[in-house]
């Protein structure tokens, strides 16, 4: 059977979208001590993506070797170039600690997993029968007829069993240090509102100790009569804000605003800036991040990441532009353009 060719990547966006090949190109020369992780003082700032098993990614010839054809086997070679990766699919089902204990055994001392919430935790769907079993035979028979559901719409108990599932999965990673942090992405119809100190307030009290970060998805956040408000109330609860590089002049843009909140972690998502996408009804999750960013565009970021450091034990960078090698090439580069200022 022939080997399939790497994906095509063409659009009208130029330079912004060239192809698996002539991303590739882009980071063939660049020398980087394995994984990707640079350091300013005791600081520790590491470099990924937000994901590593992204179908567009595993195709033959675009990021990983030939001989990473398993599961495990594209997880240590990913290991062995970044240093955090984001862990996505535990926002569609809930996690089974036994594949926490996997990631743990299959990842070197000094990786780290940050962990999506899920899609309940954060006031998003979720498809009724990816719930675990005794979860789906909780539910009232109206409700577990139906094809998505709501959190808001299901008993509290079985709410606060999803949340307790949750967090005994990733416990794993948590006694091994390899937690960087529990991710929750509010979506844009969660805005700022009375309850929203008690809803974060909440999140913190079902995780615990467990590590938060916190990204939102709505420009109200961080309107100016709102800022600080959201600021302290992340302080307060121990979570860490995560900033963002995205398309601005949204409804759901929020600005680039690099505020730290938790001394012991900083987040940097990159979505990319593929504006005619951002909120365009029905267009796949890959089409929306599917941009590969310029060096001009990276560049005002290390000041910024730089300035991060200072402030927080720990930052992660990760690129949320998923497609192709696009994600991993922009890792890369930015690891590189960090370390020339820093040491690696």
């Amino acid at each position: 059977m022939p080997t399939p060719a790497p994906p095509s990547i063409t659009s009208s966006a130029g330079d912004h979208d060239p192809g698996v090949a002539r991303a590739r190109a882009r980071v063939e020369g660049i020398e980087h001590k394995a994984p990707a992780v640079a350091r300013l003082g005791s600081t520790v700032v590491r470099f990924g993506t937000a994901s590593w098993t992204d179908p567009s990614l595993v195709a033959p010839g675009v990021f990983y070797p030939d001989r990473a054809t398993t599961p495990e086997a594209r997880l240590k070679y990913y290991a062995s170039v970044f240093s955090v990766v984001e862990v996505d699919s535990t926002y569609y089902a809930l996690p089974a600690r036994r594949v926490a204990e996997l990631w743990v055994a299959r990842t070197p001392e000094n990786f780290v997993f940050d962990v999506k919430a899920f899609g309940w935790m954060t006031g998003h769907a979720t498809e009724t029968e990816r719930l675990p079993r005794a979860l789906r035979e909780a539910l009232p028979n109206e409700l577990a007829s139906k094809k998505r559901l709501y959190a808001k719409d299901v008993p509290r108990e079985v709410r606060d069993e999803a949340w307790r599932i949750f967090a005994d999965a990733i416990l794993p990673l948590h006694e091994h240090g390899k937690l960087g942090a529990v991710f929750l992405q509010y979506p844009s119809w969660v805005r700022p509102a009375a309850h929203s100190a008690e809803m974060l307030a909440r999140a913190r009290h079902r995780l615990g100790d467990l590590p938060i970060a916190v990204e939102f998805r709505h420009s109200e956040w961080l309107a100016t009569a709102q800022r600080d408000r959201t600021i302290r109330w992340l302080r307060d609860n121990q979570m860490s804000f995560v900033a963002v590089d995205e398309p601005q002049g949204f409804a759901s843009s929020v600005p680039p605003d690099t505020a730290v909140t938790s001394s012991r972690l900083a987040v940097v998502r990159l979505h990319g800036r593929r504006g005619e996408t951002w909120e365009k009804q029905g267009t796949p999750v890959l089409e929306r991040f599917r941009y590969l960013y310029s060096e001009n565009e990276l560049t005002p970021w290390v000041p910024k990441i730089i300035e991060i450091a200072g402030e927080a034990e720990q930052v992660h960078i990760v690129f949320n532009n998923c497609y192709g090698n696009y994600g991993t090439t922009n890792a890369l580069e930015m690891a590189r353009m960090v370390s020339s200022l820093l040491s690696f």
